[in-house]
């Protein structure tokens, strides 16, 4: 019975794959209950595992960081400021749409990903810096400062996965408290990752195959949401505001890497029932947002 449930939700993976696909779900909970930022690992982790079809793991990563969502949205729901949310919005959704332009009509997306990852760098520079000798300066509140950081958000999440490092030093500039930070993210995010999710359906790399796959992982994906949130619980303001501090800059340093799975190119592969995980692929396609 076991190997017959394994055969139809896992076809031809291995064990290793297996075990990184159970790390990404746990994973992927704590990123979106309780340490925003973090989704950049799991999508490492599964771009190494199924670099031979990185269509199938961005499909997965899709579908997992959906159900994220709808975990930590639905206990984060009155914790989050709707004023940022909505003044980011439609900013975002430009910079989705110049993000996937981008990408359809740039022949080295990877110079893009290396630029990101110094602006990101940069920013959070002047970030530190801001927090050691400027902490009572206000934050700028005019509309040009919302758009930049919503195009900015939209066009590097379709360009390289890092919408993440991009909100977190926005986010940690509002100083807002732990549960109103983690809420703002979810409910950020899971309008942007639901608004990907038709698309990624219509292009086949959300497929039945991959639905299979990610089901099994619900529960690990709650588990990790419930480590989130008692991380959120527990840990001290500051403490948590440094933690997010370090994985944006680990992100913006692994944005450097071009010769990395995650910073190269990626061809397309479409995954059916027939379709093992572990088949080669062919041309490009843009990355899962965050």
């Amino acid at each position: 019975m076991l190997s017959e449930f394994m055969a139809f939700c896992f076809p031809g993976m291995t064990a290793f794959q297996l075990v990184i696909l159970a790390a990404s779900a746990l994973l992927v909970g704590v990123n979106k209950s309780g340490i925003p930022g973090l989704g950049m690992l799991p999508v490492i982790l599964l771009a190494v595992a199924f670099e031979l079809n990185p269509g199938f793991a961005t499909g997965v990563m899709l579908l997992m960081i959906c159900a994220g969502d709808i975990f930590a949205v639905s206990y984060y729901r009155h914790n989050a400021d709707w004023k940022i949310v909505l003044r980011l919005l439609p900013y975002t959704m430009l910079g989705l749409a110049l993000g996937f332009v981008t990408l359809r009509y740039l022949n080295r997306p990877e110079h893009l990903r290396i630029l990101i990852g110094w602006i990101i760098l940069l920013l959070a520079a002047v970030h530190l810096i801001r927090v050691a000798f400027f902490k009572h300066a206000p934050v700028p509140s005019h509309w040009a400062f919302s758009a930049v950081v919503g195009l900015a958000a939209g066009f590097t999440t379709q360009v390289a996965n890092a919408a993440g490092p991009v909100m977190a030093l926005y986010l940690l500039s509002m100083k807002l408290p732990k549960a109103r930070y983690v809420g703002t993210c979810a409910w950020f995010f899971m309008i942007m990752n639901w608004t990907k999710l038709p698309i990624f359906c219509f292009e086949g790399r959300v497929s039945s195959a991959v639905l299979y796959a990610v089901l099994p992982m619900f529960p690990l994906i709650l588990i990790g949401a419930a480590l989130g949130v008692l991380f959120v619980k527990r840990a001290p303001q500051r403490f948590f505001e440094i933690v997010i501090e370090i994985i944006v800059i680990v992100s913006a340093v692994k944005l450097l890497w071009p010769s990395s799975p995650v910073n190269s190119p990626e061809p397309e592969s479409v995954p059916t029932e027939e379709t093992a995980p572990a088949e080669r692929p062919s041309p490009e396609q843009e990355p899962v947002a965050g």
